[in-house]
């Protein structure tokens, strides 16, 4: 009866996150952390972050944690993030009559992604209740671009989320928000007493770091692989979907009911500081299937929320908890089940079945190292957990802030540097971090921080591609609306040519957004003459502010009369007059580098004439 209720609820909560998922915003599904670094790189993907989106988000999340895969939430909850940024930044949302006046201020590019920034760092905030984390993730692992007024919005905004956070819990202390202020959260506090080591625990240390580098690679090697496997699946059909995430869920149940038959009893510990067996939904002592004064430890590990069973691993003096098989079993199972679950359709996270996986891979070395180190084990659950963190996600400053703000203890923070540097130092020699991988297998475009090295051996001119479509300075309307059917390009170059100018001369760059606005507005003239600051009274700056996502404007929308395409348009007072420019002979190293750290979307290349 018990398997019976444990494998229905599991099933209907993953058919329930797959099902909204599936049909209502697929863009939902998975973390969304690579989904979120891409739009700050700038690629502007569809749904992305929507208000449909952040709904699906939420509610999928909840059921997706809930329903036993072992699956995380801090991912998703960075999403929500900056989906509400984004929600923001935009005056809300139009589609369902949110809309709010008073924060039109967001209304351009820059800022909007300065806003969905942090809230990313909000969201990693308010999933480990770290507020530096938040900013250093956010700063290390989303942004592609950073200022130091970024710097300190983003930290305000991850303040604001800590003393919020704070006063929730101190309201659900009383016991009457479920786990929400005695657990639920991630905080596990579980070194406050000084801790002491000595030059002979870092060999330990070090094979630590070296073995979570290799692990964490091979990790991202297989979550790779599984994902293209389910993305071709996935393209069959609906159905198919949806049938992946119903036999997850039920070999997670199979599995997860199935392994603590093959773990014994053990009896209580006499000085245990709190019951045993466990009375109620969280503790360390689950009783399972044993006699009394006896407590199953592997179900005391699989039959907790994530966020407990890290709690269980990272405690101190509990070094005869766990037996040995126990903490392999639960490291393969963590480590299997958190690859398969992940390419469900269905908001998943990756951040807390890593920790979980690296904890337990941790304490067994932890174990096998008990004779020859002073370290306990929980403390070596601490730094697997880092060193598979570094092997699997290649981040160092924000990571470290994260754990020692989970742990709540500074002394840890030299070793758990040294296992964050090795880690990741051993697993950039085998592949590349998990995210920049899910970005390649979903086809996100992404512009990398260094150059590679044949880039130095390029000039901007061997890269660019034609025929290159222009506007003039006077543009026929017939070959505007011409020039928008036949590209997607997003912005082009305006020129002026004779009789307008001496000789051909770059004028500017005008958005393709703001064409389709002036060809909406019909301010059409008759003859190729230049009118000047005269347009600005046909329009408002309100119509050429950044659209809000679902209102883009589209040229198949216009309908104009013949007449109508042989009238000229005075592209002039609406084109950018001082866009970056770099010349032909221009390294390619150095405009890649110019494009990224300016935070650009455009750069014209000009010829090199000589006179």
């Amino acid at each position: 009866m018990a398997f019976l209720v444990f494998f229905l609820s599991n099933l209907v909560l993953t058919l329930f996150a797959a099902i909204i998922t599936t049909f209502i915003s697929p863009a939902a599904a998975g973390s969304g952390i690579p989904e979120v670094k891409a739009y700050l790189n700038g690629v502007d993907a569809p749904g992305i972050i929507s208000l449909r989106t952040l709904i699906v988000k939420i509610i999928g999340s909840i059921s997706a944690v809930s329903s036993s895969l072992l699956v995380g939430k801090a991912g998703p909850m960075m999403h929500i993030g900056a989906c509400i940024a984004s929600l923001l930044g935009q005056g809300g949302s139009r589609r369902y009559g949110l809309t709010w006046k008073w924060i039109r201020f967001f209304k351009n590019d820059r800022d909007r992604r300065d806003l969905v920034t942090c809230g990313s760092a909000a969201g990693i905030a308010a999933a480990f209740r770290a507020p530096v984390g938040g900013v250093l993730f956010a700063l290390e692992e989303m942004a592609s671009w950073w200022t130091s007024g970024l710097l300190w919005r983003a930290f305000f905004t991850t303040a604001v989320v800590a003393i919020i956070l704070r006063a929730l819990i101190d309201v659900c202390l009383s016991g009457k928000c479920g786990l929400f202020g005695k657990g639920g959260l991630i905080m596990f506090d579980v070194y406050s007493a000084n801790i002491s080591y000595h030059m002979a625990d870092v060999p330990p240390v070090l094979l630590l770091g070296v073995v979570g580098g290799i692990l964490g690679s091979l990790y991202n090697f297989l979550l790779d692989k599984v994902l293209r496997v389910y993305a071709i699946i996935n393209k069959k059909s609906v159905t198919y979907k949806i049938f992946i995430a119903c036999t997850i869920s039920i070999f997670t149940s199979c599995l997860l009911f199935g392994l603590p038959w093959l773990a014994s009893c053990q009896p209580c510990p006499l000085d245990s500081t709190e019951d045993c067996p466990t009375i109620g939904r969280s503790g360390n002592y689950k009783k399972f299937q044993c006699p009394p004064g006896h407590y199953n430890d592997l179900a005391s590990l699989i039959f907790n929320t994530n966020d407990d069973a890290i709690r269980n691993l990272f405690s101190k003096n509990t070094d005869a908890e766990f037996q040995h098989s126990t903490m392999l079993i639960f490291f393969v199972t963590c480590f299997i089940l958190s690859i398969i679950s992940y390419g469900v359709v269905a908001p998943a996270g990756l951040f807390v079945p890593v920790i979980v996986t690296g904890a337990s891979y941790g304490r067994f070395v932890g174990m096998l190292f008990s004779s020859h180190t002073n370290l306990n084990h929980g403390l070596f659950a601490v730094l697997g957990a880092a060193s598979f963190l570094g092997g699997s996600m290649r981040m160092t400053v924000s990571l470290c802030v994260i754990i020692l703000e989970l742990t709540n203890n500074l002394l840890l923070l030299p070793m758990i540097m040294i296992v964050l540097l090795v880690s990741k130092t051993v697993a950039d020699a085998f592949n590349g971090n998990i995210y920049d991988l899910i970005m390649k297998a979903k086809g996100f475009p992404y512009l990398e921080v260094h150059v590679e090295p044949y880039m130095r051996q390029l000039t901007v001119a061997d890269v660019v591609t034609g025929p290159l479509q222009v506007c003039h300075g006077n543009e026929k309307v017939g070959n505007i609306v011409h020039i928008l059917k036949t590209t997607n390009h997003q912005g082009f170059p305006v020129i002026d040519e004779p009789p307008h100018s001496e000789s051909p001369v770059l004028y500017g760059l005008i958005l393709r957004a703001h064409l389709i606005t002036l060809l909406k507005k019909r301010v059409f003239l008759r003859t190729p003459v230049r009118i000047g600051s005269d347009a600005f009274r046909h329009f408002s700056a309100d119509e050429f502010a950044k659209k809000g996502l679902g209102n883009v404007d589209k040229i198949e929308d216009i309908k104009l009369t013949e007449e109508e395409m042989e009238m000229f348009l005075d592209l002039h007072p609406f084109t950018n007059a001082s866009p970056y420019t770099v010349v032909e002979t221009m390294s390619l190293a150095k405009a890649s580098t110019l494009f990224r750290e300016v935070g650009l979307r455009h750069l014209l290349v000009i010829p090199k004439r000589t006179t």
